[in-house]
């Protein structure tokens, strides 16, 4: 059974940085399409990244030049940097993994908050 578990999210200021990961246990991070969705107050649920068997990613055209994402197969980690954050991005974000954009399978991890504020 695939689990996953977010960490590294917390309050940071304006124009700072974070990196989020996602620890995978029951299956190899690169095996899967690994997303990151966010999901404000008041607003529906998006899609922020996701990346395909650990190599090409989409990245959200709202914060493209500003987050990345990666795979690590060493620690079977995804991860998302975040740079140059701004109040718009406080969110709840939450990691994803499936087979394929059409799989019935989706797993989610529990989410860990982001709030960027001075």
């Amino acid at each position: 059974q695939v689990h996953l578990v977010e960490s590294g999210g917390g309050l940071v200021q304006p124009g700072g940085s974070l990196r989020l990961s996602c620890a995978v246990s029951g299956s190899a991070v690169n095996d899967y399409i690994m997303a990151w969705y966010r999901q404000a107050p008041g607003k529906v649920r998006e899609l922020v990244a996701d990346i395909i068997n650990g190599g090409h990613s989409n990245i959200r055209d709202s914060v493209k030049g500003r987050f990345t994402i990666s795979t690590d197969s060493a620690t079977n980690t995804v991860s998302l940097h975040m740079d140059r954050l701004q109040p718009e991005d406080t969110a709840v974000y939450l990691c994803n993994a499936k087979k394929a954009y059409f799989s019935a399978n989706n797993h989610w991890g529990q989410g860990t908050q982001v709030t960027v504020s001075s």
